[in-house]
């Protein structure tokens, strides 16, 4: 008996074990085991909770409370498309499909609970409350053609009330629910139906409610997990395992789960089976546990504090939607004062640590439980699988507390976005040398991340370092080279992998003692520019940006004022460092040049047009700028500039090639990665 990977509202997804799932490659620039990025994606947003998500052939399918949808990032009633408690998303963009369906009910609230996809991914099976799917009745439980979205009229079963979770063969529909009769029959709280909708004999009759099911892998039993005290009646609180043609007892937990926890989610791979809990009062257990399918016995049990709501498997990691607060009971983070993290990994083998997967959500709005995420799955599409998010949050909490309503999803590469920029950077003298000190930056896909520290400008050291939201420790670098009676200033810069980097920290000033033997100084621009062929007559003087491309033409500007040369010095070194934007089309296989301006020019006023002469002498190259967010640093001839000190100074930076490079200007936002000239004097 082939089983299908959705399960209750979550969708369970091992590695190899889903009909149709071509896993992406991993991303290796992440802190293994995890293979998804932090890193959430422009998706449309619900204007109510999301209860259940599945997924078939790169589209996937979200159900919940809801009647519109809406583009990323809208606020509330912008833009809005109707869509009754039901809508179809392609997995790689986030923007609704043509397939739309409305689920409805005649007196109360209609809603979608469960949803579940067939092992050969033709048939989608919906669970909730509510009478007609677009007006075809159909009692809380339906099936759905996907390649038609519409409504299989011939099947047809009666369920007594709400549907809460949906497990599917190749020839079963497992439910769980509110219900007590199916098809006329008494059926507590589980049941199951065939594919055509004719009730088979498995009974599993539980006191209350059923929220979860998943199936075996060899297809025997059925795993089923909710509210109830009594399975057939004996004693198994929150979780059984029953016979998969019979629904008999086949292994009962009395005592295993507190009485005030409850199981709300299940998920499944290839070896075990895997439990979302939610306790209240006293004693609770609302953490997650790991139970093998070869024994039917624990494996582990995180302890964690915060109602976990939705479980999947992806390459070896658990993935769990919760509001968790206190993770202390397993030697993690401690209780949170206000606030929760709501996403969190764990390998299948052991709870601990947990994995450096730290996205995050809100709550939800006031007049919801205030969760936050409900379910999650995940889809291919493209050469890239996508982990979806559904639940009751209205922002992203990790992106700036972003709108993003409902859903959200995450790519599984590449990762793009650059850790925190460090803090608390201080430096001191200690026995000769200069110690430098600051705060770990944070990544919420990368636990190690390496740090360049610079003196003036100049890279003088690495240091690598552990990091994740609750463990920030002060890291230390020493400076062996510092000079005696000179004054430094240093800054950090913290880097992942792939080569994200974040911008420069506040600089920390420092003066060695004794008598200086060189001096080094970092200037700002007083102004800069850019000109552009394509638009002769336009000044750009206040854009945060600045560009360069040879063909069509490109050329920026940049004004320094140059101090006098300390006494006894000259200048001994100089160089100019730019910082590549985040435009993803920021970056450029061509190198770039340097030149003195020698004609006149000014901020708001130089155009293409009048664009100011420049001497041929090339001062020095940047190399081709192939990263976003990235400095990149040309030497320029030392007796050019020499012959400049104590007045201003313009450079151009030019490009005889085709592609175009975007640097961040002095209007850039934040106070690091704009353009800087750094000049070294030294005895003659």
């Amino acid at each position: 008996m082939r089983r299908a990977g959705a399960i209750t509202t979550a969708f369970s997804l091992a590695a190899g074990s889903m009909i149709g799932f071509t896993a992406a490659q991993s991303a290796s620039a992440l802190t293994p085991p995890v293979s998804i990025t932090a890193d959430d994606l422009p998706t449309w947003q619900t204007n109510g909770v999301v209860w259940a998500l599945a997924q078939a052939h790169g589209v996937v399918y979200a159900g919940g409370t809801f009647s519109a949808v809406r583009p990323p990032g809208a606020a509330a009633g912008t833009g809005e498309q109707q869509a009754l408690n039901f809508q179809a998303f392609d997995a790689a963009t986030g923007a609704p499909t043509a397939c739309k369906l409305s689920f409805t009910v005649g007196s109360g609230t209609a809603t979608v609970r469960a949803l579940a996809v067939s092992p050969d991914q033709s048939t989608l099976y919906a669970g909730g409350t509510f009478g007609s799917v677009n007006g075809v009745p159909s009692s809380n439980l339906a099936a759905i053609d996907i390649a038609s979205c519409s409504v299989k009229s011939t099947f047809k079963v009666s369920v007594s009330a709400q549907v809460r979770g949906i497990t599917v063969t190749d020839d079963t529909v497992y439910f769980g629910g509110n219900f007590t009769t199916v098809a006329g029959q008494t059926r507590q709280h589980f049941a199951a139906v065939s594919t055509t909708g004719a009730l088979k004999p498995f009974t599993a009759n539980a006191d209350k409610a059923g929220k979860a099911l998943v199936v075996s892998p060899d297809g025997t039993k059925v795993v089923i997990g909710g509210d109830f005290n009594t399975v057939n009646g004996a004693s198994s609180h929150a979780l059984a395992v029953v016979n998969a043609t019979t629904g008999a007892n086949v292994k009962t937990y009395p005592g295993f789960i507190s009485a005030t926890s409850t199981v709300q989610t299940l998920a499944e791979d290839a070896t075990g089976f895997y439990t979302g809990n939610e306790g209240t009062g006293g004693g609770v257990f609302d953490g997650r546990i790991a139970l093998n399918f070869s024994d039917l016995n624990q494996r582990w049990r995180d302890t964690c504090l915060g109602a976990t709501q939705a479980v999947t498997v992806y390459n070896g990691v658990l993935y769990s939607g919760s509001h968790a607060h206190d993770c202390s009971s397993m030697q993690q983070f401690p209780q949170l004062k206000n606030d929760r993290q709501h996403l969190l990994a764990e390998s299948v083998n052991n709870p601990k640590p947990l994995l450096s997967w730290f996205p995050d959500t809100d709550d939800g709005p006031a007049g919801t439980e205030q969760i936050g995420p409900r379910t999650i799955t995940t889809a291919s599409s493209g050469g890239t699988d996508y982990m979806w998010v559904g639940g009751e949050f209205t922002r992203i909490a990790s992106n700036g507390n972003r709108l993003q309503q409902g859903l959200v999803r995450f790519p599984s590469g590449p990762d793009t976005r650059a850790p925190s920029v460090p803090l608390q950077v201080t430096a001191a003298n200690v026995s000769g040398k200069v110690r430098v000190n600051w705060q770990a930056s944070l990544d919420l896909d990368d636990t190690t991340l390496t740090y360049k520290i610079y003196r003036d400008g100049t890279q003088v050291g690495t240091v690598s370092g552990d990091s994740k939201f609750w463990i920030r420790p002060t890291l230390t670098f020493t400076d062996a080279t510092a000079q005696p009676g000179t004054t430094y200033a240093y800054q950090v810069t913290a880097g992942d992998a792939p080569g994200n980097t974040s911008a420069k920290s506040a600089a920390a000033s420092v003066t060695t003692p004794g008598t200086p033997t060189s001096s080094t100084v970092t200037l700002d621009t007083t102004a800069d520019t850019y000109v552009n062929a394509g638009a002769p007559s336009v000044n750009y003087g206040t854009n945060q940006q600045l560009a360069v491309r040879g063909t069509s033409g490109y050329n920026t500007y940049l004004r320094f004022t140059l101090p006098a040369a300390p006494s006894g010095m000259v200048l001994k070194g100089a160089h100019l460092t730019l910082r590549t934007s985040s435009d993803a089309i920021a970056t450029s296989t061509d190198t770039l040049d340097v030149q003195h301006v020698t004609g006149s020019w000014t901020e708001t006023g130089a155009t293409w047009s009048n664009r100011p002469a420049l001497d041929p002498t090339v001062l020095g190259t940047l190399p081709a700028p192939s990263a976003l967010q990235t400095d990149y640093t040309a030497t320029l001839t030392t007796s050019a500039l020499a012959a400049g000190l104590g007045g201003t100074y313009d450079l151009a930076v030019t490009s005889t090639g085709t592609d175009n490079a975007w640097f961040w200007s002095k209007d850039a936002p934040g106070t690091s990665g704009h353009p800087q000239l750094v000049l070294t004097f030294g005895q003659p």
